[in-house]
């Protein structure tokens, strides 16, 4: 077994949530394998020509698995009494969470320097004017994650975990597309221009599933099939 087959294991581990009824919350070990396979393919782009000789590919894709380590500790009903209280946490709060979990889970088969690496490229990952390409390809992944059918799955699971539906999904996303957060993104959110373009597909995708959802809510397709104005009760 490999090095990184290890670190995958253990960030399956701490990735892994249980649930009051017993079972297993995989959300964030999907989001980490996502994750992965974004920047595993990032690094081959065309765009990342002149960094390939210089990217460490182990300490990136460590730092993919691991990257939601803060996040899916703070969810974990052992770790904190409330789940809002894992809404609450801003991203200073979740990566000190998270850079004690990758000291703590690989100190014993990943040397010193490679930890403080990794954890360095999560954090500058979040820093727009980072120079560090390992930090950019993870913040395009991310980025990447935000947008299309990966994307709409993450918003839902932020609405569910608050006990929110599908009617405060569709009004988030409205108000979201009215204030062109989605578009603002593209903008400023990704360094590599064909990781971009594709964002404006996923996007795009996203949009149309949202417009067939909100049709659905409101029985619009239905509306058509009726000659005259329902008369409400």
């Amino acid at each position: 077994m490999s090095e990184l087959d290890i670190v995958r294991d253990i960030a399956k581990q701490a990735l892994t949530i249980p649930t009051a009824s017993g079972d297993t919350d995989s959300f964030f070990w999907d989001r980490a394998q996502r994750l992965v396979h974004n920047v595993r393919h990032i690094c081959f782009l065309p765009d990342l020509s002149s960094h390939k000789a210089n990217i460490d590919r182990f300490a990136l894709y460590t730092a993919a698995y691991f990257c939601d380590a803060g996040a899916a500790h703070s969810f974990n009903p052992e770790n904190t009494k409330s789940k809002l209280k894992a809404i609450g946490l801003n991203t200073e709060d979740l990566l000190d969470i998270c850079t004690q979990i990758i000291k703590k889970e690989l100190s014993k088969i990943v040397e010193k320097s490679k930890i403080e690496k990794i954890n360095r490229i999560i954090a500058e990952s979040h820093n727009n004017n980072t120079s560090i390409t390992e930090a950019m390809i993870l913040s395009d992944a991310r980025s990447l994650d935000d947008m299309g059918a990966a994307g709409i799955l993450n918003e839902f699971r932020r609405f569910v975990s608050v006990g929110k539906g599908v009617s405060s999904a569709l009004k988030t996303w409205k108000s979201k597309m009215d204030y062109r957060y989605w578009q603002a993104r593209l903008k400023k959110s990704f360094r590599f221009e064909q990781v971009r373009k594709l964002a404006e597909h996923r996007l795009a995708a996203a949009e149309n599933f949202m417009n067939q959802l909100k049709l659905e809510t409101e029985a619009l397709d239905l509306q058509k099939l009726i000659a005259e104005p329902i008369q409400e009760d």
